[in-house]
């Protein structure tokens, strides 16, 4: 990084303007006319890295190495995939019976009625080998009878394990012989995975101790991101008293790690038909409102708490009640950050997040998969699902992410569901009202909040071969991963493709 280096004749998106950028020290150190003519077919295009602002990131590394059931159409089709899995393994030989088989993203809220998870199905699949599904949203666990005991926990006829008693039951899948090797090449594969896409940063809400977690990693030699490490509320005070704010240096981390914001789950899920709402589930027996994690009182509290000792927020709220409380707890004590996925939004609370000067954490992906959930759960509901654009209308800052492992961590995924509102060309958008202008969407997904680079930027950005504002269709803006020539982060390529004209 000690001498200058130029890149030229890049043209910035929405642009055919050639501009030359110098990178030094790590930092763009100039931006200027390009003196060369370059043809527009053999123009590279430049936009500042990409971020994800809402990650699990150590879940979606594993979702790399584990079970994917995000394609099961019914519990049938989910215990064949993993009757297969179970097989495979055992012909392998890396079955341990003293260890979790974990499976990720199932999605029981797509299943006919008929078709929704059992006890007696899990187990007759699996046996005495301890299995563990983790359904797409993360808020619940599919378990057989062997897990359910080694984890500790109670599963009725169903075998699903939810909300609170599930994250604790989770956190305990990652223990065993060999696991922390694996979990290091896994992470190593998915910072490799996202620097193809573009992706310089991310922000980890991992349900686990982030801080120390975070450094050792960087220790060990894991520096392909930025990384801004969540702290949750019952690790808050700890935080506190070892002296860490929000924005804070990771030690060893050359300034790639920073301390994030504290991340509050205010209700549950959509999918998991535990997202707080004002008003009753659609079709669901007994009737339900959804669930608090925590109560009104002590969400204030531990907001109360972040906001005094130095630290943003970065609260979850998807149902249309929780996005009320919470919004109320963040005017009384202050605090500042972010509402995380602000699902549905009460139409006088739109404007709120931008009066209090919070951005709206959204993951525009999660309304692709919703929306069929949404027709059938949220029959009549009290606020606006989805409300992208008119939260920016009101002033709201948007910050784009993927919840990975809910979405797949791909900001050209959010890009596209943001702007065309649909995955396929074939089928209308979804809310079209709500959707972004692409420029609003590709500045959402940076963190300099614009398209374009300056003097004085990081160094962080990718090159591509095609304008992806001048893209007509969700499935072309969804392959943009194969437009990413390489991607710089602090002046250092973390990526390039065997194609790139570098």
């Amino acid at each position: 990084m000690g001498e200058p280096y130029v890149i030229e004749n890049m043209c910035f998106v929405g642009s055919d303007e050639s501009v030359d950028i110098t990178i030094e020290q790590g930092r763009i150190a100039d931006v200027r006319s390009s003196e060369k003519s370059v043809a527009k077919a053999s123009k590279t295009w430049i936009i500042p890295g990409l971020w994800d602002c809402h990650t699990h990131f150590t879940q979606w590394s594993y979702t790399l190495g584990r079970l994917d059931l995000i394609d099961a159409r019914s519990a049938d089709e989910a215990m064949s995939l993993l009757r297969e899995h179970l097989e495979e393994r055992r012909e392998s030989g890396t079955l341990d019976p003293d260890q979790y088989v974990v499976g990720m993203r199932f999605r029981h809220s797509l299943w006919a009625d008929d078709a929704q998870p059992t006890l007696a199905a899990i187990d007759a699949v699996s046996g005495d080998q301890p299995v563990a599904l983790s359904s797409a949203d993360m808020h619940c666990g599919w378990v057989n009878s062997a897990a359910a005991r080694k984890l500790g926990v109670h599963v009725g006829e169903s075998g699903l394990v939810g909300e609170l008693e599930w994250f604790d039951a989770y956190c305990k899948l990652d223990k065993g012989p060999g696991a922390a090797d694996e979990l290091m090449r896994l992470l190593r594969n998915a910072e490799q995975d996202a620097a193809g896409k573009g992706v310089v940063g991310v922000r980890d809400y991992e349900m686990a101790e982030n801080i120390d977690t975070w450094i050792d990693r960087f220790k060990q030699g894991l520096n392909g991101l930025r990384i801004e490490a969540g702290v949750y509320p019952e690790r808050l005070q700890q935080a506190i008293d070892d002296g860490w704010h929000t924005g804070d240096e990771l030690p060893g981390s050359h300034g790639l790690g920073h301390v994030g914001a504290m991340k509050m789950i205010s209700d549950g899920s959509l999918n998991t038909r535990s997202a707080y709402c004002s008003t009753p589930y659609s079709g669901i027996t007994p009737e339900t409102y959804g669930t608090l994690s925590y109560t009104p009182e002590q969400i204030e509290s531990y907001m109360r708490l972040a906001a005094e000792h130095g630290f943003d927020i970065a609260c979850h709220a998807i149902g249309d009640e929780a996005n009320t409380i919470v919004l109320d707890c963040a005017e009384r004590t202050h605090a500042h950050g972010s509402i995380e996925h602000a699902q549905m939004l009460k139409e006088r609370d739109i404007p709120r997040l931008a009066q209090l000067g919070l951005a709206a954490s959204i993951q525009p992906q999660h309304a692709m998969d919703d929306r069929d959930v949404i027709t059938r759960f949220w029959g009549n509901p009290a606020g606006i699902p989805y409300a992208f654009n008119s939260l920016h209308k009101s002033g709201t800052k948007l910050l784009m992410g993927s919840d990975a492992p809910v979405a797949p961590l791909d900001p050209w995924l959010a890009i596209s569901a943001a702007v065309f509102g649909t995955e396929s060309s074939d089928r209308e958008p979804f809310q079209s009202e709500q959707c972004l202008d692409f420029e609003t969407a590709l500045a959402s997904s940076t963190a300099l909040g614009r398209t374009t680079l300056q003097a004085g930027d990081a160094a962080d950005l990718v090159l591509l071969d095609c304008d992806p504002s001048e893209l007509e269709s969700p499935e072309a803006m969804r392959a943009m991963p194969d437009h990413v020539l390489a991607t710089m982060l602090a002046g250092c390529w973390t990526y390039q493709s065997h194609v790139s004209r570098l």
